[in-house]
Parts: C-alpha cells; sequence; structure tokens
C-alpha cells in the first residue's frame, strides 16, 4: 500500500472520531448548562481546555460563552478542531483515495459534510443544537459501520481502525482531564451533589455513563477514573483504544504479540503494558492530573512513531558499487 493511501485512510477516520467527540462535548456540556445555570459559563471554559485549543480561543474571541463556544466548537472554519473543520479535512483525504475506498464510503462522507456544512448557514441551531449534534453522532456512528460492513478487514482497514481508536483514546484522556479546569460554584468536598452531576455529565460526554451504572452503581470519581482510564471492556476507555489499536498495528506488520518490528509497535506496547498494570488508587494519591498529561504525552509519542514509520518520506540511500 502507497503510504499515501495509508496516511488518508488513518486520518479520515480521525477526523470523522473527532467531530463524533466533539459532538458529544458540546451536547453534554449544552444540556449541563440548562441543568445547572449557576455554572455562569465556567464548562464552557472547561470544553474549550478539553480541545487544546483554550489559548487560540481566548487569543481571538475572550472569555468562553455559550454562543462563541458552540460557534467555535461547531461552525468555525479556522478552529482546525471544529466539528466542520474535520469533516471538511475528512472529505479531502476520502477524494485523494476514492479509488481505494468503497463508493458508500465516499458518497456518505461526502453527505455528512454538506450536511454540516448546510447547518453552518442557520442561526437558529444556536438556540437549540441538540437535534444537529445528535446528527453529527449518528452519522459518525453510520460511518463506522459502513467502513467495518463494506471494506475487506486487510491492510487498509487496520489503518482505519488504527486512527479511530488513537483518536478516541485521546479524547477519552482530555475529557476526563477536563473536570480539573471545571471549578465547582461554592467551595464544597468532592462528592457534592453538583459534583456528582458534574462527573456523570463526563461519562456521558464519552457515552459510557449507563454502562458505568451497571458496572458501579453509585458515582464515585475514583472508580469513573478507574472506568475511563483501565478498564477492558469498555470501548472508550483508554486501555481498550491502546489494545485495538496495538492488535491494529500488529496485523498490519504481520509481527507476533508480544514483539515488535518498529518503533511504533514498541512505543504502543509499551503503552498498553504501562496501562494493564496501573493501580488507580496509586494514581489518584500521585496526581491524576499529571498522570494523564504524561498519558496523552505518550499517546502523541505514538502517533508521531507511526507517522515515522508509515506515513513519512525517507530519503533513499545511494547504493554503493
Amino acid at each position: 500500500m502507497l503510504s499515501r493511501v495509508a496516511e488518508s485512510i488513518y486520518w479520515m477516520n480521525r477526523y470523522i472520531e473527532r467531530a463524533d467527540n466533539v459532538a458529544r462535548f458540546v451536547d453534554v456540556n449544552f444540556h449541563l448548562h440548562l441543568d445547572m445555570p449557576s455554572l455562569n459559563g465556567e464548562q464552557w471554559s472547561a470544553l474549550i481546555h478539553t480541545t487544546g485549543d483554550y489559548d487560540a480561543f481566548t487569543a481571538r474571541l475572550g472569555a468562553p460563552t455559550r454562543d462563541t463556544a458552540l460557534q467555535f466548537l461547531a461552525f468555525d472554519a479556522l478552529n482546525p478542531n471544529s466539528i466542520l473543520s474535520c469533516l471538511s479535512a475528512a472529505r479531502e483525504n476520502a477524494r485523494t483515495i476514492r479509488e481505494i475506498i468503497p463508493s458508500e464510503i465516499w458518497e456518505h462522507v461526502n453527505t455528512f459534510h454538506i450536511m454540516v456544512r448546510e447547518a453552518a448557514q442557520r442561526r437558529a441551531l444556536f438556540d437549540s443544537p441538540h437535534e444537529f449534534l445528535e446528527q453529527v453522532k449518528c452519522e459518525s456512528h453510520l460511518f463506522t459501520g459502513i467502513t467495518h460492513n463494506c471494506m475487506p478487514h486487510g491492510e487498509v482497514w487496520h489503518f482505519a481502525r488504527l486512527g479511530r481508536f488513537i483518536e478516541r483514546a485521546d479524547k477519552t484522556l482530555r475529557v476526563l482531564d477536563a473536570k480539573n479546569f471545571m471549578e465547582l460554584p461554592s467551595r464544597v468536598d468532592v462528592g457534592d451533589a453538583i459534583d456528582s452531576i458534574q462527573w456523570a455529565a463526563l461519562m456521558r460526554s464519552v457515552s459510557a455513563y449507563e454502562a458505568y451504572r451497571k458496572r458501579h452503581g453509585t458515582i464515585e470519581p475514583d472508580r469513573v477514573a478507574q472506568f475511563l482510564v483501565l478498564d477492558r471492556e469498555c470501548p472508550r476507555a483508554v486501555l481498550y483504544c491502546v489494545h485495538a489499536a496495538e492488535d491494529s498495528l500488529h496485523a498490519i506488520s504481520h509481527t507476533p504479540e508480544d514483539s515488535f518490528s518498529n518503533r511504533a509497535e514498541q512505543r504502543i506496547g509499551q503503552l498498553a503494558s504501562e496501562l494493564a498494570y496501573a493501580d488507580i488508587h496509586t494514581i489518584i494519591s500521585e496526581g491524576l492530573h499529571d498522570y494523564l498529561d504524561e498519558l496523552q504525552a505518550k499517546l502523541n509519542k505514538v502517533g508521531d512513531a507511526i507517522f515515522d514509520t508509515y506515513f513519512a518520506l525517507h530519503p533513499i540511500e545511494a547504493v554503493r558499487k
């Protein structure tokens, strides 16, 4: 497979997954604003922190408000992480490999992009964005289903799967760490009803709330952190995503498990092992924020290694005569 094809497949799936996650974050924060107006926009600041665009946002638009955050995260063409920008990038990647991917995927990505572009022209969405955000999530699910059912499960499919799970792990880490930026309206202890609402909102943003309640019942911060980082069965948990990405890397290179043939496999294997033997109580006692920051850095290094191994152009050494 050409490296440009692999890279386009990988990034097309990362951008669709990113748009899905941004829609989840915005929708949950919109309902949190309705349920808890006393937060006075603090959850919008946390949301912008989640995407990693807080400095860029404040430099252009000042302190986040409901309307400016919605515009920035949904339709701002200057924000590379907005839903519109993600769909534009996904469509461009799909366009360059139309001869490789099934026609159903191209048609869906193109239609998805048109839907978001047209929605950006309707100002009424700012009064009630829930329907639009639900549609983004449904279209993202449909894209994943089409990819799974219409694409042969060979190298192309594994690059698609790799991009999706690397992006999902990244966003789960970001949304969990965003809780550190959300100050309570009054100085209350962790475990207060307001704090529980915020933790529940966090889990809803990654569609893990019902699964968590069935497993653990009451909301406890340490169990939430354990569930979203170290659970082996929740498809939004970081460990689950890392294992899925590792499986696809081995499928691409045909390297046996518990070994590696390139830097990408080495780094993701080390990360998977670290997560598999981590203890949430030790993590929290030593500082959850610092641990999540470190995980984020290691996941970024995995992404860098994937790029260097499969996508980067390397000079060909001259053959000695």
